[in-house]
């Protein structure tokens, strides 16, 4: 699957709750996410619960993607062409 089709799932099965929700509410469900990633990595629990985590953190970002009307896939293409200059 490509990011562009995970992309459209979930907006196909969220965003009109997602819109509804709005951008900042949305993002604190993307850094509660990302929380429960940095637990899940600092107490190096199992790979099934780390995998769970990744998921649950990439489709919050997917959905402050869609209600933000901007395609990850494209905006990903500035690694694949070399277009970043140095390390952040």
């Amino acid at each position: 699957m490509h990011i562009k089709e995970f992309q459209q799932l979930i907006s196909r099965k969220y965003e009109r709750r997602d819109r509804e929700r709005g951008t900042p509410l949305t993002f604190m469900w993307l850094v509660e996410e990302i929380g429960e990633l940095a637990t899940t990595l600092a107490k190096d629990e199992d790979l099934k619960n780390k995998q769970d985590e990744f998921a649950d953190v990439f489709a919050w970002l997917c959905t402050l993607a869609n209600i933000n009307d901007v395609d990850l896939e494209k905006a990903c293409e500035k690694y694949i062409k070399n277009q970043v200059d140095g390390f952040k």
